[in-house]
């Protein structure tokens, strides 16, 4: 496995087994293939597909129909994330198993944290038929 936060190279000069303590204000804000939906990479493998990820979600923002390839995670700090099965409000969670597929919106904006063990497959949209985070 090789682990990294992305744009915060002083970490990769790190002992192997050394912790990484990330400040957050030093991360940019780095656009996703989905307009409206920003994101600060915290921690991601290349080879593996893990992710962890802030994501900041501009009100009225619709994820197209994805499938889950490995489980996912969120906790939502700010706002609400709503699809068919319902609404993850801050301070709540929701994970969803492998293969659950769902289109996600948020009405009035969100903060997330998420995690990923493998990047989400697109069913719809520009991006169908690829993994992206």
């Amino acid at each position: 496995m090789v682990a990294i936060t992305p744009n915060l190279p002083e970490l990769d000069a790190l002992p192997a087994l050394a912790s990484r303590y990330v400040d957050l204000d030093h991360l940019p804000w780095k656009p996703t293939p989905t307009p409206g939906i920003d994101m600060k990479i915290l921690l991601q493998d290349q080879e593996t597909g893990l992710l962890t990820a802030l994501f900041r979600w501009a009100p009225g923002t619709r994820l197209p129909l994805h499938e889950h390839v490995e489980i996912e995670q969120t906790y939502v700090l700010e706002g609400s994330i709503v699809d068919d099965e319902g609404e993850v409000t801050a301070g709540n969670f929701v994970w969803r198993p492998r293969g659950n597929r769902h289109l996600a919106r948020s009405p009035n904006g969100a903060l997330v944290i998420s995690f990923f063990l493998r990047p989400n497959k697109f069913l719809e949209g520009d991006f169908a038929g690829q993994n992206l985070e």
